[in-house]
């Protein structure tokens, strides 16, 4: 390794560290949140769905503000810091009321403190995504970044995942370590902002930037074709994920009838095997490339979600496999995905003369939370639609349809996508020409200086 690519190395992993934090309350939040309101709290199915739901709909909306700020904002602090450290402070303040819920909290006690989270979220994770994105020029090299920074998200959402098993073995319940993981989160994260913000230097502007009207930018975007097979596979794919999720729990406890100790360690090794495998994403997409491997995964996260309706109490071990399976194809849609977004940015950039960055990030933040709202909106209320009760006599009912919605759903959806992101147009190859033909256009506008 030569001195140049181990200053490389750690610079990525100061930047990449700060996504450790980003990362712990993804559990909770989506795995966890959901079935806690809606049975502990007592909200009720429909309800919560609803709550949720809202919330990401308002977030929504601060989504291309916040994008435009970013590629905009040029303070003494820095463009990306001053915004990250304003969303941080807000994120800790939704952290712990949301996952600390007061006796008697209502769907309105929900849909704020998720909206001041969200909001918070949103402030860091778009200027955090665009930092990453300009730490590197090169096709593979934004690989390595991404792998850096979801490998510690993933770890982060890991060391999370363990914390509910732990509780149970403990004799605490998942509601009190949904509370532990928020504490958690506000000083880990805390520590690991401090270290990203001091300690890893925003590139400078490209020299063929040109400011431009918001209205433009947003207009100007919907020429970028990469960009629209991009956000549209990854809106899709994001569905598919989400739901299953969202009645992960739902679906060990009262299909397989798994225990707390159970359902922790399947999640845990859900997970676990996302980080494992991100080495071997990163080698199979920088020989294959990017969108083909990435659909590859979808395709094997298919095959792994076919056997699941047929599986019933008890099934734990066979379960387990389609655990580790479709959570080793987890480690690709968090790694390869983004990269491609840098991809698409530096198009972006030739094909306009400016720094959309934060933007197309933005409208990618923006899709997501769409996603993840609408999994909790589709799924919740038509599993009560659809008859299904945790309250009866004789147990949970209508588990037919818990196993479809969980399980048949999300593979249509995945199909979608791959038929969405097969077409991306973005190879290595092409993309050296759109750097060689960016670093033409430098070369002339510097010809008159020199």
């Amino acid at each position: 390794m030569t001195v140049g690519s181990r200053g490389a190395f750690w610079r990525n992993v100061r930047y990449g560290g700060a996504a450790f934090a980003l990362g712990m309350p993804t559990i909770p939040l989506l795995v966890h949140l959901p079935a806690i309101y809606a049975e502990e709290v007592g909200l009720g199915l429909t309800a919560t769905g609803i709550a949720l739901f809202a919330a990401r709909l308002l977030d929504v909306v601060s989504d291309p503000l916040i994008g435009i700020a970013s590629d905009r904002l040029d303070s003494p602090w820095g463009r990306w810091k001053p915004l990250i450290l304003l969303g941080g402070v807000i994120g800790a303040v939704g952290t712990i009321n949301l996952l600390n819920p007061e006796p008697g909290a209502g769907p309105w006690y929900l849909a704020l403190w998720a909206s001041v989270l969200y909001l918070g979220w949103t402030l860091v994770n778009i200027p955090y995504l665009t930092w990453g994105a300009a730490l590197s020029e090169d096709y593979d090299g934004r690989t390595r970044v991404t792998s850096v920074r979801e490998a510690f998200m993933l770890t982060g959402i890991v060391v999370a995942g363990a914390v509910p098993a732990l509780a149970a073995a403990a004799g605490y319940g998942e509601r009190n370590a949904l509370s532990i993981i928020g504490w958690v989160v506000v000083g880990l994260g805390a520590l690991l902002f401090a270290l990203l913000l001091l300690g890893v230097s925003e590139p400078g502007r490209r020299s063929l930037h040109q400011i431009e009207k918001p209205f433009r930018a947003l207009i100007g975007l919907a020429g970028n074709r990469p960009f629209r097979l991009l956000v549209g596979g990854w809106f899709v794919n994001s569905l598919a994920n989400g739901i299953p999720a969202v009645l992960f729990i739902l679906f060990m406890k009262h299909v397989l009838e798994a225990d707390e100790l159970q359902r922790g360690i399947l999640t845990f090794t859900y997970f676990v095997a996302g980080v494992a495998v991100i080495p071997l994403w990163l080698r199979l997409s920088n020989r294959f490339g990017k969108h083909q491997i990435w659909c590859a995964s979808m395709a094997l996260a298919c095959l792994a979600f076919t056997v699941v309706p047929f599986l019933g109490a008890g099934d734990i071990a066979q379960f387990f496999v389609v655990t580790v399976v479709t959570g080793a194809t987890l480690g690709a849609d968090m790694v390869i995905p983004p990269s491609m977004q840098a991809d698409v940015a530096e198009y972006e950039f030739l094909r306009s003369r400016h720094d959309r960055t934060s933007l197309l990030f933005a409208f990618w933040s923006m899709t997501t939370k769409i996603a993840f709202a609408l999994s909790v909106l589709i799924a919740l209320p038509t599993l009560e639609a659809l008859g299904f009760q945790t309250s009866t006599s004789e147990g949970a009912s209508n588990l037919v349809a818990l196993s479809v919605i969980y399980a048949a759903v999300p593979v249509v959806l995945k199909i979608m996508s791959i038929a969405i992101i097969w077409r991306h147009p973005l190879t290595s190859h092409k993309q050296s020409v759109v750097r060689q033909r960016l670093a033409a256009l430098e070369m002339r506008r510097m010809e008159p200086a020199l």
